[in-house]
C-alpha cells in the first residue's frame, strides 16, 4: 500500500537506520575507489586541497579522498553515520554531524563534493538554497562544487514499481512511485529480529540540469561540465542513468 503522507523530514530517521545503510552500502568499495580516482584524474587538484564531503554518510567516499593525500571533511546529520566514521579520523581526515542547511566554515574549501542523490529531500525550495548557499559560503573563490544526482527522466522512464531484496535474511520490499514534482520510495522491512515489520519512505525532489542550473547561478556558481555517469561519460538527458555536475564558484 502506498502511504499517503511521507514525513518532512524522513531521512533523519531513516538515514539513521543500519538497515540504511544495508540497503545502499553494502558495495563493492573497489568501485567507489574507482569512481573518486577517475574524477579526481579530471579535476587534477592540487597538492594539500581542503575537501568536504557533504552528507558524507559513513565517511566511504571521504576516505578514499583522504587516501589521496588531501584533507578531508565529511558532516553528516545522522549521529550514527558520524559516530561510525569516527574511527577513520587522522590528521587529514575529520567528521562532524552538522545538517548542510546551516553554515558550516566559509571561504576554507577548494572543493565540495555532494554523492549518491544526498540532495533533493527538503520540503521547500528555501531550505534547497540554504543547502547550496552552504556549498557555496564554505568554498573559496574559484573553488569547485561536485554534485551526484539521480537523472529525472532516466529514473521516470525505468521506475521499478514492486521490486524485493534479501540481505543477510532481511527482506526488503520496495515499492516506488512519482507524481509532478517528486520520486518516492517506500521501504517495507522484513526481519526476524523485529517484532513488528519496518517502515520508511523516501521523498526526492525531480530536480533537471536547468533547475540545478538556476539553483546554483543564485548561489554565485557556474556550470563547467557535466557528465551522465561514473565513467564520466557525456550526460544525456534520456539515456545517462545520473546527473554528475561540476560547478565553479565565481
Amino acid at each position: 500500500m502506498i502511504p499517503t503522507q511521507v514525513s518532512p523530514e524522513w531521512y533523519r530517521e531513516w538515514f539513521n537506520s543500519s538497515y540504511y545503510h544495508k540497503l545502499y552500502f553494502e558495495r563493492n568499495e573497489e568501485e567507489a575507489t574507482a569512481f573518486i580516482r577517475r574524477l579526481l584524474s579530471f579535476l587534477h587538484p592540487p597538492a594539500g586541497s581542503r575537501m568536504l564531503d557533504l552528507a558524507c554518510g559513513r565517511g566511504r567516499h571521504a576516505r578514499v579522498l583522504a587516501g589521496e593525500g588531501f584533507d578531508v571533511t565529511g558532516i553528516d546529520l545522522s549521529e550514527n553515520s558520524i559516530n561510525y566514521a569516527l574511527q577513520y579520523e587522522n590528521d587529514h581526515l575529520h567528521f562532524y554531524i552538522h545538517d548542510m542547511r546551516e553554515i558550516f566554515y566559509t571561504n576554507y574549501f577548494n572543493y565540495v563534493f555532494n554523492f549518491f542523490t544526498s540532495f533533493g529531500y527538503f520540503r521547500t525550495e528555501r531550505e534547497h538554497a540554504c543547502a547550496l548557499r552552504t556549498v557555496s559560503t564554505s568554498l573559496k573563490a574559484n573553488g569547485y562544487f561536485i554534485i551526484d544526482y539521480l537523472n529525472t527522466q532516466y529514473a521516470e522512464d525505468r521506475l521499478e514499481r514492486h521490486s524485493q531484496k534479501e540481505i543477510d535474511g532481511v527482506i526488503y520490499h520496495l515499492t516506488k512511485w512519482t507524481d509532478k514534482t517528486h520520486f518516492y520510495k517506500n521501504i517495507r522491512i522484513e526481519d526476524a529480529a523485529l517484532t513488528t515489520p519496518l517502515e520508511y519512505t523516501e521523498k526526492v525532489a525531480k530536480f533537471s540540469l536547468d533547475d540545478f542550473t538556476g539553483m546554483l547561478t543564485a548561489q554565485n556558481m557556474q556550470i563547467q561540465q557535466v557528465f551522465g555517469n561514473y565513467e564520466l561519460q557525456p550526460y544525456d538527458s534520456k539515456y545517462s542513468p545520473r546527473l554528475l555536475i561540476i560547478a565553479q564558484k565565481k
